[in-house]
């Protein structure tokens, strides 16, 4: 079984916002299997995905918890489902990585991200994977610009990366990692015609 998580800060108010990238990503992979996060337990909405389609069941989550305690969700529906760490698939925004690229790693640090250091202190490991959409470095306070909305231009190039990483994860459950990292790493490089390099 996999687990699949995209991090989030629950509520109307940040629905829009850069830091919701990895709740924005997981409700593009529900949508299209058709499916919707309609448990709620582990202080997260998660969904069960069993298709003929995949080899193995999958675990959609979004955290429930506020992003800062992201592994207080994570850590727990992991160790009740006995979910390896080699199956876990985190999604999270990432200022140090340019508007609308995509970068795939099996494993590494937090790079300051709450969220995923939440997640690695809880699971006592930074051998997780992730998938990070980059949002860019902001030009003002980080917070306020984390938990702002991109401008019209952003948004395009958010849009075009949440669809790859949606695409990525249906890579990562039909072939692998690795295949998804061939696949969807990207240089790091974002032209201003919004196509990546």
């Amino acid at each position: 079984m996999k687990l699949f998580v995209g991090l989030g800060n629950p509520g109307r108010e940040y629905a829009e916002t850069r830091h919701n990238m990895g709740f924005v990503v997981l409700d593009k992979f529900a949508d299209s299997l058709g499916v919707s996060f309609s448990r709620h337990d582990f202080k997260g909405e998660f969904e069960i995905v069993k298709s003929p389609v995949f080899p193995e069941p999958i675990i959609l989550c979004k955290p429930q918890t506020f992003m800062n305690n992201s592994g207080e969700c994570v850590q727990p529906l992991a160790d009740y489902f006995k979910i390896e760490k080699e199956d876990i698939v985190i999604v999270y925004d990432e200022m140090a990585i340019p508007e609308g690229a995509l970068r795939l790693r099996p494993f590494g640090s937090s790079g300051g991200h709450k969220g995923m250091q939440s997640i690695i202190n809880r699971m006592g490991t930074d051998e997780i994977a992730r998938i990070r959409v980059g949002i860019g470095e902001p030009t003002f306070d980080a917070v306020d610009y984390v938990l702002g909305k991109p401008s019209p231009e952003g948004k395009k190039l958010l849009e075009d990366a949440t669809d790859r990483a949606a695409k990525a994860l249906r890579e990562i459950a039909l072939h692998g990692f690795q295949m998804a990292m061939n696949r969807y790493n990207q240089r790091s490089e974002v032209p201003k015609d919004g196509k990546p390099v």
